[in-house]
């Protein structure tokens, strides 16, 4: 209870002046905060409304989404909502997004391997479909010390995770996996860029041979930079952020492999991605086709 409620309960008997004196109020306090109830009662009725719409947008992607997704969902349904409204709610409900915790290496670069040019250059972007990829490896945690590893390969210009394969293991076989995923979704690869970083399994001939075989044309960071391979560092962290959801490790392997593959598909279909306007990778690809098709009707 506020001193102004209590002042409004008990100004019948003890009068407004004497009250407000007591408490430490001005009685002009007092009054303004009593011609305003109607309009507060208001605004805490569409809070309140406001805020089942956000425990149900918050819901639907397992309780991933922060203020900056959550807004997008409630405007794409129609709400004209700010930002600082959804924070301010969200705070109030005790609702917020997921975090990242500590990382596991991925990624064991072997000396004497061949290294190929960097054709990137940290420009993680792509104006045409099917031009530039980057691919990484990352990781759940099991019990019992164990992991399960995820080879990816995403689109640049879409950030559509194109091509992806898990296993047990890092050996070479995880990334020629994902690369072949990536080239069946695609169609044809030929000539595109693949952005990786120096590990073992990228420079080994293996990997080399099926690049080579999809028209592929490598690229690689700089030794010991996560920076030179942001977008799937980032990509790695939500997954991994998200997918486990503040716990230590998935429970074994399978539980795994059924939360990695609901997230990869959902993250494709549904995550709305910061980068391409708050739409999710395939919904962003859609307007390009969209696009492209109008600019060549009109040509």
């Amino acid at each position: 209870m506020t001193r102004f409620q209590f002042v409004a309960d008990h100004q019948r008997r003890y009068g407004v002046k004497r009250l407000c004196t007591i408490l430490g109020i001005a009685r002009s306090s007092f009054y303004y905060w009593r011609r305003t109830a109607a309009d507060r009662a208001a605004r805490q009725a569409a809070d309140a409304a406001l805020a089942a719409r956000i425990r149900a947008a918050h819901r639907e992607p397992d309780g991933t989404y922060g203020v900056p997704r959550i807004t997008a969902e409630l405007r794409e349904d129609g709400e004209r909502v700010n930002h600082k409204r959804v924070a301010r709610v969200m705070r109030s409900i005790d609702l917020a997004g997921v975090r990242l915790r500590r990382k596991h290496r991925t990624t064991t670069p072997d000396p004497a391997a061949a290294k190929a040019p960097d054709l990137i250059g940290r420009d993680f972007t792509a104006r045409e479909p099917n031009t530039k990829y980057v691919g990484d490896i990352t990781y759940l945690p099991l019990d019992k010390g164990k992991f399960l590893y995820l080879a990816t390969i995403i689109a640049l210009a879409s950030r559509r995770l194109t091509g992806w394969a898990s296993a047990d293991h890092m050996r070479t076989d995880l990334v020629v996996d994902a690369l072949a995923a990536a080239r069946h979704t695609c169609g044809s690869l030929a000539g595109a860029v693949l952005y990786t970083d120096h590990g073992a399994q990228y420079t080994s001939r293996a990997f080399a041979d099926a690049c080579r075989k999809a028209g592929v044309r490598q690229s690689m960071s700089a030794i010991g930079s996560g920076a030179d391979n942001a977008l799937a560092e980032s990509f790695n962290a939500t997954f991994k952020r998200e997918t486990l959801q503040g716990r230590k490790h998935s429970a074994g392997e399978r539980e795994a492999r059924l939360d990695a593959f609901r997230w990869l598909h959902r993250y494709n279909i549904r995550r709305r991605h910061s980068r391409l306007g708050h739409r999710s990778p395939i919904a962003y690809e859609n307007t390009l086709r969209m696009t492209s098709t109008t600019l060549t009707q009109a040509a």
